[in-house]
């Protein structure tokens, strides 16, 4: 595995701060779901000048599998501060970033398949699972759950393949969270939340719909 190059992102460096945000969500992540630690993110992550949304560039071919994070300016900038509430979108579209390198780095790893609504779903429940870290109680994951899922505003529209795709993946890790949070912290949280990182795309619509 090896990092993707490209002229779009200035190979910008990232500020210590940032780099230590980015590290601490990766093996975040990574010990919710009891991975093995996969490779680290920072030589992936490049900065756009674009300031567009955060990417994640896969190229695949027999010899290897390359792999570029860009992140906006304005997502680097949150990372630094190392505070959501103050730039919640930009701070996310950082977390989504980290779950996408995860999610196909681990698949890679296990030589299992993925999809781009597995990407997207994986991505909004690792989301909640990043900021709920420092909720504790039910109303503040309530609260959570509304910011996350409810509160919400789509770049493209219903009716576009990656409109639907968006909002079925925000549907799915919605009803998912619900449950776990009406059943309260519990070591079967973490185990549904284990059982559904590993779940083919099918399985993990199959464990929402019976949740």
């Amino acid at each position: 595995m090896r990092e993707a190059q490209s002229s779009r992102a200035g190979g910008a460096a990232l500020a210590e701060r940032a780099s230590a945000e980015l590290s601490r969500i990766q093996r975040r992540i990574e010990q919710i779901y009891q991975l093995e630690p996969g490779p680290c993110i920072l030589p992936f992550v490049c900065v756009d000048s674009d300031e567009g949304r955060e990417q994640v560039i896969v190229r695949q071919s027999p010899e290897a599998l390359e792999l570029m994070v860009l992140l906006p300016g304005a997502s680097l900038e949150a990372l630094i501060e190392g505070d959501a509430s103050g730039a919640l979108d930009e701070y996310l579209g950082a977390v989504e970033g980290i779950s996408h390198f995860i999610h196909i780095t681990e698949r890679a790893r296990t030589r299992l398949p993925t999809t781009l609504l597995e990407l997207e779903l994986q991505a909004e429940v690792d989301k909640f699972a990043i900021l709920a870290d420092a909720s504790q109680h039910a109303g503040e994951l309530t609260d959570l759950h509304r910011r996350l899922y409810e509160n919400v505003r789509y770049l493209h529209s219903e009716s576009s393949e990656q409109g639907e795709r968006y909002r079925l993946a925000n549907d799915l890790a919605a009803r998912l969270w619900s449950s776990l949070i009406a059943q309260g912290s519990s070591p079967r949280t973490q185990l549904v939340l284990r059982q559904f990182y590993r779940a083919s795309q099918a399985e993990k619509i199959r464990m929402v719909n019976a949740a």
